[in-house]
């Protein structure tokens, strides 16, 4: 009698909350749930589906190109490769190095290889700088930075290659600037907090985003600083940051607070602002805006996505959206031809076009190794458009050459175990794993 009571007592405005479980509380037996992974329709509701007025364009990519180096993650300042020369199978490398110590449990490698003249630059989880030449993988000198003794387990930050020069950002709030020949060590500086993204390098200009969304301009010759830019201070973010962007001396910045700035590069002065925060946060993840990928420029429009579900172009004169999409992700998206390949938080590549964002296929990867108790998730990396194919690679020990017209699986391969980063550069495609081994496939 008193449970029945209960029920009835209860506000209308919350009847549907209570009589769902009244069955429970009078003894009924609960019905079993429905089988299947429970998905939020409000988080991923919107337009992410093929577009069909685009069902009859032929997803064709440019003829692919050598390009000689990779000097910056994303391959350069404007993180837009496009088609590259590369290896079509990964069944065996050319080389195997060792590039210093790897992941610790706290202490995660982030930083990524970049290739310049001949030489794979490279930093371990414990600031050792070390250049290999790229015929081989025999290595040609290493320097180490001098981490203060409080700092002992910081990680982060990473490495750029310009002009002869690596140049360097560290987790423990410093800078630094390194001969590309020898590893001399050319000049240190403070930053004002740790950095976990790699710096970029444009026009004799170091440009280094802290994790307290601070964005700090130096002389590249000298290391002084020559300004900065404060973005909105976040409190919980994803673990890493995503180097700026920049091009004819405006520096595209994103920020873990979910906005970018476009600022310029000599004053430090922003021209325009967006922000990719979701509109609609209905789960704890949704409320993450931050924006780990690294924006991309083709030189009109810049490509950015947030993690909690938002991707847009956005003109790079004016700061207006050219169009948006409700897509999150936090792998960077790669430009080809008259398409970007994104791959989203729900393990989807997704082909879109890139004059007005409409989907033209959706290729479903696997979430988990072990998809029926949902257990140990796969962290893809990817995709990149190399030698007439996509490729993904999973650190679980797999990869992926996915048909770049539509979708379908063309290889599995068998990878190293924990690959976490990716660089290609004259034919060649370099992965780091984060047992900090550097493999080279031709």
């Amino acid at each position: 009698m008193t449970r029945r009571r209960s029920c009835g007592l209860v506000a209308a405005g919350f009847c549907l909350l209570v009589l769902s479980g009244c069955g429970t509380w009078m003894g009924e037996a609960e019905e079993p749930p429905l089988p299947g992974e429970r998905v939020s329709i409000l988080l991923y509701e919107g337009d992410l589906a093929p577009d069909p007025r685009i069902s009859d364009q032929a997803v064709v990519l440019p003829p692919p190109y050598l390009n000689a180096s990779w000097t910056q993650v994303g391959g350069g300042s404007l993180h837009a490769v496009g088609h590259v020369s590369g290896p079509t199978t990964l069944a065996k490398p050319a080389w195997r190095s060792s590039i210093g110590s790897g992941a610790g449990r706290y202490r995660p490698l982030m930083s990524e290889p970049v290739v310049a003249r001949d030489k794979v630059f490279t930093m371990d989880s414990k600031y050792r700088v070390s250049a290999y030449d790229t015929a081989k993988g025999k290595q040609v000198w290493q320097t180490r930075l001098a981490v203060p003794d409080r700092d002992g387990e910081t990680f982060g930050g990473g490495i750029a290659y310009d002009l002869g020069r690596i140049y360097v950002s560290a987790g423990f709030g410093a800078m630094a600037a390194i001969d590309a020949e020898d590893g001399t060590l050319l000049w240190t500086k403070p930053l004002p907090a740790p950095a976990r993204a790699a710096p970029l390098v444009m026009e004799g200009q170091v440009f280094v985003v802290t994790v307290d969304n601070q964005l700090i301009a130096t002389d590249a010759a000298t290391g002084d600083r020559q300004w900065r830019h404060a973005g909105f201070a976040e409190t919980t973010a994803l673990l890493g940051s995503a180097a700026p962007a920049g091009l004819d001396g405006t520096v595209i910045v994103p920020y873990s607070s979910g906005e970018v700035f476009a600022i310029r590069a000599v004053n430090g002065r922003p021209t325009w602002s967006d922000n990719l925060a979701a509109v609609r946060r209905v789960d704890t993840a949704s409320t993450l805006a931050d924006i780990r990928a690294l924006p991309v420029t083709d030189g009109n429009l810049v490509y950015a996505i947030s993690h909690s579900g938002r991707m847009v172009a956005i003109d790079l004169r004016t700061g207006a959206r050219a169009w948006e999409r409700n897509i999150g992700g936090v792998r960077t998206p790669w430009l080809a031809g008259d398409w970007i390949f994104v791959l989203n938080n729900a393990a989807q590549i997704v082909c879109l076009s890139r004059r007005d964002g409409r989907v033209r296929w959706i290729a479903q990867l696997d979430k988990y190794e072990n998809p029926k108790k949902l257990a140990d998730p796969i962290h893809w990396i990817g995709p990149m458009a190399v030698g007439g194919q996509l490729l993904v690679i999973g650190g679980h020990g797999r990869g992926l050459a996915i048909d770049p017209s539509d979708g379908k699986v063309l290889d599995n391969f068998k990878l190293p175990d924990e690959v976490m980063a990716a660089a290609v550069a004259d034919g060649t495609l370099y992965l780091q794993t984060q047992d900090a081994d550097l493999l080279a496939y031709r």
